[in-house]
């Protein structure tokens, strides 16, 4: 299967000897109806690579169904992929197919799989191996014919490790891997991209466009982009709007990047990648969470006492590190892995302080489960999770 034919139908931009290889993967996997394994960061494309191996394969007269794992709440994702029966639960007024029964015969396309429960794990497994599959509320199994691909931007192998993955499922699922590389991997990528992604933009939008000049493609080839492809796309889209149609120089990107530098690293509540060990990093943002309480408590107390200003000092320094007084300062008790002590708000467990995170957050995004999981930093399912763990249902809704 040629290359090139293969990039003008799924529309894959590059030329680096990273991208080709990548290609020459897809060349080899796609007519061949075995399990894909697609792994790389978040936004390196791995939807795309999963469509071009459905594009050239034996099944590309039917649509490749698309799963995101992560994005379905736990308690629903058995339903969602395997269907469920009337009655089945409270609201199932009606049979209804999964995403399983609806892809015979095609592909489907299991995005972060490794979010998905263990117990889903077994039934996915079943799957691969069989064809079949039970229904939510069903006694009789369904079969299905179809070619699964998955990706995620997590090791497997270490979950596995730890226990959170299924050893059988990852070795049925990893027959063929295909990491991709991430943008910093293949710079020389950049220049046909941005071309590629203002092209689009200003032609869907009706928009001038006058280019970018060879000095602006270098600034961009010299800058970090942790967020792969789709933080490249997004910045072309913002900077050509930003600029009203002008011709794009240098100074225009490296002002618009040092802003979004400025931004980013002034949110104290982005996710961050952390090469720290992950109690250390957990308690690192603990804390964080911790001093927007902390503040919260001086706040009221400055409101209750007419000789202070609330308005004044509001915004101390998150930790003293100088310091060593336990009345001044936050941390966390060296005897106890489950309190966190202030002399501002006593003694809190870990769990209490996560409780009230969930519901702060969840009053602020008006109940949006969606924007507040985003805003925690961790998946929708995970939320609804420890929503029904720590029952905070009723909480939420007063």
């Amino acid at each position: 299967m040629n290359i090139e034919t293969i990039q003008k139908k799924s529309g894959i931009v590059g030329r680096s000897d990273a991208i080709q290889q990548v290609l020459e993967m897809v060349a080899q996997v796609a007519p061949v109806d075995i399990s894909v394994l697609i792994t790389g960061e978040s936004g390196t494309g791995k939807e795309i690579i999963a469509k071009a191996i459905h594009q050239n394969s034996k099944r590309s007269h039917q649509s490749m169904i698309t799963v995101n794992c992560g994005a379905i709440p736990e308690g629903i994702i058995e339903s969602e992929l395997f269907g469920h029966k009337k009655g089945a639960y409270t609201d199932a007024k009606g049979d209804r197919k999964g995403y399983f029964e609806s892809a015979d015969k095609s592909t489907i396309f299991l995005d972060e799989i490794g979010e998905t429960p263990l117990e889903t794990q077994v039934k996915l497994l079943r799957v691969i191996e069989s064809g079949e599959f039970i229904p939510v509320g069903d006694s009789k199994a369904k079969r299905t014919d179809v070619r699964i691909i998955a990706a995620t931007n997590k090791d497997l192998s270490d979950l596995v490790s730890k226990g959170l993955f299924r050893q059988d499922l990852f070795y049925r699922l990893n027959t063929v891997s295909i990491p991709l590389p991430p943008l910093n991997d293949r710079l020389e990528d950049i220049s046909l991209l941005v071309e590629r992604f203002a092209l689009e933009f200003t032609r869907s939008n009706d928009m001038l466009y006058r280019g970018f000049v060879p000095e602006a493609i270098r600034s961009m080839k010299n800058h970090r982009w942790k967020g792969n492809i789709r933080e490249l796309k997004n910045f072309v889209e913002s900077i050509i709007v930003l600029e009203k149609g002008e011709r794009i120089t240098s100074q225009m990107v490296e002002q618009q990047l040092g802003l979004r530098n400025e931004e980013f690293s002034k949110n104290e509540a982005l996710p961050m990648v952390t090469h720290q060990p992950a109690d250390s990093a957990e308690r690192e943002l603990i804390l964080r969470q911790l001093f927007l309480l902390r503040q919260d408590v001086e706040f009221l107390k400055q409101l209750a006492s007419p000789s202070q200003n609330p308005m004044n000092d509001l915004n101390p320094p998150l930790i003293d590190k100088s310091a060593n007084n336990e009345s001044s300062n936050l941390y966390i008790s060296e005897d106890s892995e489950f309190f966190i002590k202030n002399s501002s708000i006593g003694d809190m467990t870990i769990e209490d302080l996560e409780k009230e995170a969930i519901v702060r957050t969840l009053k602020f995004f008006n109940n949006n489960r969606r924007a507040s999981a985003k805003s925690l930093g961790m998946s929708e399912r995970t939320l609804y999770r420890k929503i029904n763990h720590y029952g905070l249902e009723k909480k939420i809704k007063n």
